[in-house]
């Protein structure tokens, strides 16, 4: 029997796998979808085990944030691991918001680019929990990379090329991130960069319009715009790009504070330290390129 984790084949007998100890999935919940039994925790997130939807097995939570919980899990019927990420209830508690969430999510499941997270299928359990399903990827996301060791100046620039591959796509078609930052970036085993989480962001900016003084995202990687509360567009990603491309190059941010009013007040008054100050042999103009990123007014950075 093979592993829906990691691919090794195991003895038709066995109930663990040999190479990652993951737990197999039994003959009948392999072959016989409609004897699957459904998740019914009161909360609408799964446990380990739960089948979701009829078809999706779960086998390990990945990780879990403020935009939501990710499980690994297992599609009983097209028999391949997938990722499964169930929101948070605030994000789709009203029929307006899941509305909108759905055509964004049909939005950015029309890019089909090869530097953006892949986008099965939208769907929600019995208890009304919406998730998404999307292609689940070997590797590990860039805020872990950037913890186990610096980053060579021709690594990163290889990664934001690809980040900015994925956003000059989106935002041809009118979609922007606003949350771009090392925890929504993908690293595959073979190099490939995977941007995640379009469109949660937007939705959850469009959730807070009501409540005086909100801002959505990740303080230390917002733009002046964002973090100010005002409109934003794709030129917000390039900021955070650009803070992106900083900390990959120095292991720092550019924009500190000991709490979150001190980095907005550094966002929009200070300039942060050259990476050349930080970075020895650095490739020429790449400290004009992270300058650019990260001009105060939009007009003055990348298109």
């Amino acid at each position: 029997m093979k592993c829906p984790r990691c691919d090794f084949e195991n003895p038709p007998s066995s109930r663990f796998c040999g190479a990652c100890g993951s737990e197999l999935p039994l003959a009948d919940e392999m072959d016989v979808p409609t004897r699957a039994r459904e998740s019914r925790p009161s909360s609408g997130i799964p446990s380990i085990g739960d089948i979701v939807a009829g078809k999706y097995r779960i086998s390990a939570q990945l990780g879990k944030g403020g935009m939501g919980v990710v499980f690994e899990a297992f599609d009983i019927r097209l028999k391949r691991r997938v990722a499964l990420k169930f929101l948070p209830p605030h994000l789709t508690s009203s029929p307006e918001a899941k509305q909108r969430f759905v055509r964004e999510a049909q939005a950015v499941s029309k890019l089909d680019h090869p530097n953006i997270c892949t986008i099965y299928e939208i769907d929600e359990t019995p208890t009304g929990n919406t998730f998404l399903a999307m292609a689940c990827y070997n590797g590990q996301t860039l805020d872990r990379r950037i913890k186990e060791a610096p980053i060579r100046p021709e690594q990163a620039i290889d990664i934001a090329i690809q980040i900015a591959n994925a956003l000059k796509a989106a935002h041809a078609k009118g979609i922007v991130h606003r949350d771009i930052k090392p925890a929504n970036i993908f690293l595959t085993e073979d190099g490939q960069v995977k941007v995640l989480d379009f469109g949660l962001a937007k939705l959850a900016s469009e959730l807070s319009i009501t409540r005086a003084g909100t801002v959505v995202g990740t303080v230390v990687y917002m733009s002046p715009e964002q973090a100010g509360g005002g409109a934003v567009d794709g030129r917000t990603d390039i900021w955070s790009l650009g803070v992106v491309l900083y900390e990959m190059l120095t292991g720092e941010r550019p924009f500190k504070g000991e709490n979150e009013q001190a980095v907005i007040h550094s966002i929009l008054n200070e300039e942060p330290r050259p990476v050349s100050r930080s970075v020895r042999k650095l490739p020429s103009g790449l400290d004009r390129i992270v300058g650019r990123c990260l001009r105060k007014n939009p007009s003055d950075r990348f298109a």
